[in-house]
């Protein structure tokens, strides 16, 4: 009867246990969760040494560069012309509400100061400042919102073991337990030294799925510093327990034109989508594939259309500058963004599926009908319409549109509509 005892008493605590380490989001995660939401256009920056070669954040790899060869562009990585304020205004000038940078990438070195890697921009460069603190103190002061990259992938620690076997859950070289702690150590210093940053975002699990990453105590911990923190990783799989949004690596959610996303379907968390402004994350000279400013208010208004954010990338080049066919580009973005971001920011959507002609954003009780391809026939068709319609009016100038309502949805008018060339904009509002 005790043995029984005991062994109910230990499967009660089991349970308890397991019951405890389940993540519920605080009420202060909810909140950064809709803030995140709202925000719909974010700017992701890769840069790091790599980007002296000129070649992509992958060159390391990709040119079968030695790990002690590669770690000498350290020596003389000397970014004078970077400028916090000017990367922040150049933000806010494109319309995006938040900035997500390199922290660390696959090639292991550290672009902020740290205590736990010599490997890093303040001790093993020329430059000796660290350019992610003067980047956070910016965004704090003009709110916008800082989340930092970070690597999981290690190409060079000796502990990480990069190419070794995986057997029960760690590599069968290096040190898995002193690779973990040094992650958590750094992503300590990260939450606690860099002033209101509201988010990681994790990267490289995919070269070892088979391998125990700790999420468990990695999350918990990040949440443990400061509960508002949203997490997110891109995994390419389905969100796992303590992952606070859910990011698609250049695709739409749902959609797998790259390969990336064959395995990952679209949880309840907030979703962003990422994508490179040209054909590279971080800065290639020979990279010259840029997406017009079209080609990004489509992928932007699609995303939003979604649900989902639009993380675009720009690789700044080596001394710290951004180069001008990105400044150029996102100019005019911004600027179409001033007049039309009322159709993105703060909306929500999953409205009605994409049509041929375009997509659907809305917040309260407004609809915002986006013709991306303005049909032959002189109406657009919105299917599964339920709501009663107050009125329909074009956005640029607030003249009256005709509809139809029926019971299979709405036929909108398009006879006599000013258009625009890169997303003509309908305003539908009910009751």
């Amino acid at each position: 009867m005790i043995k029984r005892l005991t062994l109910f008493a230990l499967l009660l605590y089991c349970f308890s246990a397991n019951a405890q380490t389940k993540y519920s989001p605080t009420a202060d995660n909810l909140a950064a969760r809709e803030n995140f939401q709202d925000m719909k256009f974010g700017m992701f920056i890769h840069w790091g040494i790599y980007s002296q070669l000129g070649a992509g954040e992958w060159v390391m790899h990709d040119k079968n560069i030695p790990y002690n060869n590669y770690k000498r562009l350290a020596d003389f990585f000397n970014p004078q012309a970077f400028n916090a304020k000017e990367w922040v205004a150049f933000a806010k000038r494109a319309g995006m509400k938040y900035i997500t940078i390199t922290s660390r990438h696959h090639d292991g070195f550290s672009m902020f100061a740290t205590k736990f890697s010599p490997y890093n921009i303040v001790d093993a460069t020329p430059y000796h400042k660290d350019p992610l603190m003067e980047l956070a103190q910016e965004c704090q002061k003009e709110g916008i919102e800082l989340h930092f990259y970070y690597s999981l992938l290690d190409w060079g620690r000796p502990d990480y073991n990069f190419g070794s076997p995986i057997v029960n859950g760690k590599p069968v070289n290096g040190d898995w337990d002193s690779y973990i702690k040094f992650m958590k150590d750094q992503l300590t210093e990260l939450i606690t030294k860099y002033p209101a940053v509201k988010g990681i975002w994790f990267d490289g699990e995919w070269e070892r799925h088979s391998v125990n990453w700790h999420f468990d105590e990695i999350y918990g911990l990040i949440h443990k510093l400061n509960p508002a923190i949203m997490i997110g990783n891109n995994h390419h799989l389905a969100p796992i327990d303590g992952e606070d949004f859910q990011m698609f690596e250049k695709d739409l959610p749902g959609n797998n034109t790259t390969g990336f996303n064959n395995e990952q379907s679209i949880g309840a968390l907030p979703l962003e989508t990422c994508e490179t402004i040209n054909g590279s994350w971080g800065f290639n000279i020979n990279d010259r594939n840029y997406k017009s400013v079209k080609q990004i208010i489509h992928y932007l208004v699609n995303a939003a259309s979604r649900n989902a954010n639009f993380l675009l990338n720009i690789g700044p080049m080596p001394n710290g500058k951004i180069q001008p066919e990105f400044t150029d580009t996102l100019t005019a973005v911004g600027a179409w963004m001033q007049k039309n971001g009322q159709s993105i920011y703060g909306t929500r959507g999953n409205i009605i599926p994409a049509q041929q002609w375009g997509v659907v954003t809305g917040k309260s009780k407004t609809l915002y009908v986006h013709i991306l391809d303005m049909p032959e026939q002189p109406y657009i068709f919105l299917p599964l319409f339920k709501g009663k319609i107050e009125k329909v009016r074009a956005f640029a100038d607030g003249s009256s549109i005709k509809y139809k309502q029926v019971p299979e949805g709405v036929f909108v008018y398009t006879n006599n509509l000013k258009t625009d060339p890169n997303d003509t904009i309908i305003q539908i509002t009910t009751d």
